[in-house]
């Protein structure tokens, strides 16, 4: 039982005199005999036995509902695709296989007091909720785009190949930002290698410099390189420990160089389409509405 405290909001576990059963009010003193005083929000006081007195708490919405979830969204996914390093051409033979995409929840679930999840994960499954997914990708997040751009695509129905149509939408220069804040991410997990291990570790380093490749070939050509194409064996390099730290390194100062120099020269507008994005969304709302 949790303890009573003064300033405690409690809640009457049975009836007391003028006060009915779940009457509820704050205790305004403990006086040390087992008794509490009670101060109710009708401006009257009253005395009460410290075990008729229970804490109360504010509900939160899940608690309105059942705690276990009995809805299934599998089969309301739109589209599915391969990301990692199977799509960027970096897999070996114990790589395992991520799967990532979307959902459209019915609306019935959409406008319900439960809601729906932002995300569903299943192993090495995830996939985010329409409105969630295409907000991540007007601000750029590289997972997004590379969902967007990968040519390992397992299942898209055709609200999903629209959306394919129109990806170019969601690249502007916001890619330059977070593509940077997923770099200086990799480059604060070397740091921390140093301090750890006294040695950066080859997978942080291999992504690092991935990031920038593939940063810079959005803000370059306008599209992102989700394989890594002839850089491939130089980023296996890497990631086998066979690249010494002294070339990898040089080489990821000469990308940030070319990176901060893309962005002066890209073409990419400034903001994404949001329009084009909203629409999109819209319609997909309203075909919620038949699932």
């Amino acid at each position: 039982m949790t303890p009573l405290n003064k300033g405690t909001h409690v809640k009457l576990n049975a009836a007391h005199g003028d006060h009915p059963a779940g009457a509820v009010g704050v205790i305004a003193r403990l006086n040390g005999d087992g008794t509490a005083r009670v101060d109710f929000p009708d401006g009257t006081h009253a005395t009460f036995p410290e075990d008729a007195l229970v804490q109360r708490k504010i509900s939160r919405r899940e608690a309105l509902l059942p705690a276990r979830d009995p809805r299934d969204f599998a089969p309301y996914i739109q589209y599915t695709c391969v990301v990692g390093s199977r799509a960027f051409g970096l897999d070996t033979e114990s790589s395992d296989t991520d799967l990532r995409g979307f959902y459209l929840p019915p609306a019935r679930d959409h406008w319900s007091l439960r809601g729906v999840p932002e995300q569903l994960e299943w192993g090495e499954e995830a996939y985010w909720e329409i409105g969630k997914f295409l907000t991540l990708g007007l601000k750029g997040n590289p997972n997004i785009l590379e969902c967007l751009y990968t040519p390992l695509v397992t299942h898209a129905t055709p609200l999903a190949r629209e959306l394919l149509d129109l990806r170019g939408a969601f690249l502007s220069t916001n890619v330059y930002d977070t593509y940077n804040g997923y770099v200086l991410s990799q480059f604060a997990k070397l740091e921390a290698d140093w301090r750890t291990v006294g040695a950066p570790r080859p997978k942080h380093a291999m992504h690092l410099i991935r990031l920038l490749l593939s940063g810079i070939a959005v803000l370059e050509g306008g599209e992102v390189m989700v394989h890594v194409g002839a850089h491939r064996d130089a980023l296996l390099d890497i990631k086998a420990g066979r690249m010494p730290w002294e070339d990898v390194n040089a080489w990821r100062l000469r990308l940030h160089r070319q990176f901060d120099d893309a962005r002066t020269r890209t073409r990419l507008p400034e903001h994404p389409d949001v329009d084009r994005v909203n629409a999109y969304l819209l319609r997909a709302r309203e075909h919620a509405r038949t699932l």
